[in-house]
């Protein structure tokens, strides 16, 4: 015999019911979500009596089907009352918190709640109060294993709450307002932004890998695996001016620089850097025969049976001449794949120079030197021509001296017509007496007549002197030219014996030496390629043409767009 456990009362938690209106707090939006579910159907079908499971605090049996429901006990609530009781339930201010426990724990009694605020309702009416503390650690439980779908829930299963059975979610679409439509759009935009910026970026990677990057791989594994290690060997020299006594002008002032054998230097480096010095390097020390070994790297060697032009080439590429015009110092590199024979290169290279140097200041002194002395030859000839001329003119005569010949009879002549003159005056006196002496008038008279018969002779004699071709005045006269021209050409002998002096002097001060500063040195270290510098040299070159390339491009396509 049974005895039938004795009701249970429970107590109805009202928590906000005597609150003011004023001081209720105001529901989140999380009520507000769960209220708006009160405008769904409520699920009326009935419930089996078996499913229903014992109300938590209560011993109360459950009534069997056909028997009439118990009268309500004190503290219960009719279903007539639900709809009132429902707004005071919305006005308690329950927060989201209690909501979802309400709801997760009717659901665990399997009881069809429409709302949140609903499953508060029933749980209330099955004498439930889902705000102690019993129920809310009820809750925590286990799921039991995975059921069938179809299969009715055992009574301590818990499930995620759910307001709406999840084969019955038939929620009506709402209407976006215009402030998330403008976001959705807003994200939509930004997500196609990123999208073709990813997909830019992409591109821009590819192309960056394939023209700059693997270009830049390739050249840095030729440098580093490759490239033939090349030694080289470095020298300097210099194209020095003989010392100079002094000079005058601007030579003078630029006697003492760099500037005055710049034009030489010049001219060496043309030298070096020419097909000829290459031509003469491989005559004598094989250079083509160097770089046509098979074991240098393809890009550095040469062919079998190279050209001029392919071997200049390389010769242009190995060998390197730098000339500094501040300094005046010429600075020489040459490369080889044998450290020795780069040196020996160097070498003869600079032994060609000191001879190109050498022919310059050797043409320039012979050039000066030269007219000189040419010129001085020529007024030797001349001066030894007139001094033969004057001989045989003296040669010619009967006399030496045909000048002097001709001054004695002047002056003889100009002595006897004096005495004449003086005996012609005693003659004059003695006749002037009236009784003169007839002898010394006489004498007198005799003395003139003598005079004057010598002073005749010594005239004629002039005359003779004077006459023909062979006259002593002719003769006279071709040797006083023959004199004159004889000075005239000592004079010039005078003046090209003076100006090949300073010619030969400027000569020697024109003379060129090529002392080298720096003799070439073999390397025990290889100097090129330079690895790791001409990688990124590479690199650097590369992207700069990609650049150029990309800008271009971008402008024409501007340019077709617009």
């Amino acid at each position: 015999m049974t005895t039938k456990p004795k009701a249970k009362k429970f107590r109805i938690r009202k928590t906000g019911a005597t609150q003011s209106a004023a001081a209720r707090p105001v529901p989140g939006p999380e009520n507000t979500a769960s209220a708006d579910t009160s405008a769904r159907p409520a699920d009326t079908s009935p419930q089996p009596a078996a499913a229903q499971p014992e109300m938590q605090g209560s011993t109360r049996p459950a009534p069997a089907a056909g028997a009439a429901s118990p009268s309500p006990q004190p503290g219960q609530q009719t279903t007539a009352q639900a709809s009132t009781d429902l707004d005071e339930i919305r006005k308690e201010g329950l927060t989201g918190r209690q909501l979802r426990m309400a709801r997760r724990l009717a659901q665990k009694h399997n009881l069809p709640a429409t709302s949140d605020f609903d499953a508060v309702r029933q749980l209330r009416l099955r004498g439930i109060d889902p705000f102690e503390r019993a129920n809310m650690l009820e809750l925590v439980v286990q799921p039991n294993t995975a059921q069938p779908e179809g299969s009715p829930r055992a009574p301590g299963s818990v499930q995620l709450p759910q307001t709406v059975a999840p084969d019955k979610i038939a929620l009506p679409a709402t209407e976006l307002s215009p402030a998330e439509r403008r976001n959705r759009e807003i994200q939509e935009i930004q997500r196609d932004i990123a999208r073709r910026r990813r997909r830019k970026l992409a591109l821009l990677g590819a192309r960056l890998g394939f023209f700059v990057m693997l270009p830049t791989i390739l050249a840095g594994y030729y440098f580093f695996a490759v490239a033939t290690p090349m030694y080289a060997a470095k020298s300097e020299f210099l194209v020095l001016k003989a010392d100079s006594a002094g000079g005058g002008g601007l030579g003078g002032l630029l006697s003492g620089t760099q500037f005055a054998t710049s034009q030489d230097s010049i001219a060496v480096q043309s030298y070096l850097q020419s097909k000829e010095a290459m031509l003469r390097l491989d005559r004598e020390a094989g250079f083509k025969s160097h770089f046509t070994q098979e074991w240098i790297d393809p890009i550095q060697r040469l062919t079998t049976d190279p050209t001029n032009e392919e071997a200049y080439k390389i010769y242009s590429r190995n060998v390197k001449i730098g000339y500094d015009p501040t300094e005046g110092v010429i600075r020489m590199e040459v490369s080889a794949a044998d450290p020795e024979l780069s040196a020996e290169f160097s070498r003869r290279l600079i032994g060609y120079a000191q001879e190109k140097v050498n022919q310059l200041s050797e043409q320039k002194r012979s050039d000066q030197v030269g007219e000189a002395e040419a010129a001085l030859d020529l007024a030797e000839e001349k001066r030894r021509n007139a001094q033969e001329r004057l001989v045989r003119l003296q040669q010619r005569g009967t006399v030496l001296d045909p000048e002097g010949v001709i001054l004695s009879l002047r002056s003889q002549i100009s002595t006897f017509e004096v005495q004449r003159q003086e005996r012609e005056l005693e003659l004059a006196a003695l006749l002037d007496n009236t009784r003169p002496n007839e002898a010394k008038v006489a004498g007198a008279r005799a003395d003139i007549a003598r005079l004057d018969s010598l002073i005749q002779r010594l005239n004629d004699k002039m005359i003779n002197a004077s006459a023909g071709e062979n006259s002593l005045a002719s003769l006279t006269v071709e040797i006083q030219m023959a004199q004159a021209d004889l000075a005239t050409r000592d004079m010039m002998l005078q003046s090209a014996l003076q100006q090949v002096k300073p010619t030969r002097m400027e000569a020697n001060r024109q003379v060129r030496y090529l002392p080298p500063a720096v003799e070439p040195v073999p390397s025990q270290e290889p100097t090129y390629p330079r690895r790791f510098e001409n990688t990124i040299l590479a690199f650097l070159i590369f992207s700069g043409i990609y650049l150029m390339c990309s800008l271009t491009a971008s402008i024409l396509r501007e340019q077709v767009s617009s």
